[in-house]
């Protein structure tokens, strides 16, 4: 393996992307992150297919020639995994992997891992609040704007339209002075829109109508953000993005991790149950926001400083 060689601005931070856009979301939240701390290069390269990424290993030999060598190589999803240790073997640079990875951790330079996989913390692995993601808190969110986010079938909850329905409905009725506004996803059942009737203060945007900014340009002004608990990665978003967060109620999973995690968030205080809501009338505050990708960052920092 090539020696990394010491850090000095500008940080060249390769993420390898898999394609999938929640992974990747992850990657540039974090290397997004580094670049508020500390002047960064950021490099999106494709993950290889896993016979190149054997062959790279074995024959170390690979090139990318129109950008600089790697300080950091990060990367989210199994499918990753291979291609950030042949990038490594190659370039140098150290590795930041986002998950419990499917290989010895012992592999990779870095793990930060969410608090819901179970894996304790040592001087090589961080434990995070959630997966990591690119919102950023805004001050002048609209407290008349809420924002109501629809998964759907997941092997977490027992999926129940019906049951999503009554506690839309609630919310919509209990709340005429805010303006709500609806979306899906690509798990939520065809027939869950229609049975929802036309309210004065709701605005239905299906998923298939959103652009990969719609959410985050929504989250920006929503003061109020409601979420199916099957959708944890959008409660850690609303949770960066200074929103009072609550979770709709459903049938939990008992060996879910992500059951886990949303029974964590509402133990703590960071967000608010529906049945919690309907006997209380208000949410939790949202005092201090989610900032997992800079705290993240700064322990990367601080960990190649030690290294230099």
């Amino acid at each position: 393996m090539a020696e990394p060689a010491e850090i000095h601005p500008p940080l060249i931070a390769w993420v390898v992307s898999d394609g999938k856009p929640g992974h990747i979301n992850q990657s540039m939240g974090l290397a997004e992150a580094l670049a508020r701390a500390i002047s960064t290069e950021i490099h999106e390269v494709a993950a290889f297919p896993a016979w190149r990424a054997w062959l790279t290993l074995l024959i170390k030999r690979i090139s990318f020639k129109t950008i600089p060598k790697p300080d950091l190589i990060i990367g989210a999803g199994h499918a990753t995994h291979l291609t950030l240790l042949a990038i490594r073997r190659t370039h140098g640079g150290r590795i930041v992997v986002l998950m419990k990875p499917s290989l010895p951790r012992s592999w990779f330079d870095l793990c930060i891992v969410p608090q819901h996989d179970g894996i304790m913390e040592d001087a090589h692995t961080l434990i995070s609040e959630g997966a990591l993601n690119r919102i950023l808190p805004t001050p002048n969110r609209d407290a008349r704007h809420g924002l109501l986010l629809i998964g759907g079938t997941s092997a977490h909850f027992d999926w129940d339209s019906d049951a999503v329905q009554v506690q839309i409905k609630s919310i919509l009725a209990r709340t005429p002075n805010t303006h709500w506004t609806l979306t899906t996803s690509r798990r939520t059942p065809t027939d869950f829109l229609p049975e929802l009737t036309q309210y004065p203060n709701l605005t239905v945007v299906p998923h298939t109508a959103t652009s990969p900014d719609w959410l985050p340009a929504q989250l920006a002004q929503s003061g109020t953000v409601w979420v199916t608990p099957d959708s944890a990665s959008m409660v850690y978003e609303a949770l960066s993005a200074g929103a009072d967060v609550g979770v709709f109620d459903l049938p939990v999973n008992p060996k879910s991790r992500v059951g886990w995690a949303i029974a964590h968030l509402a133990d703590a205080q960071r967000i608010t149950r529906f049945v919690a809501w309907c006997a209380y009338g208000k949410l939790q505050p949202n005092l201090q926001p989610l900032a997992e990708a800079d705290r993240c960052a700064d322990w990367i920092l601080k960990w190649l400083k030690q290294k230099s």
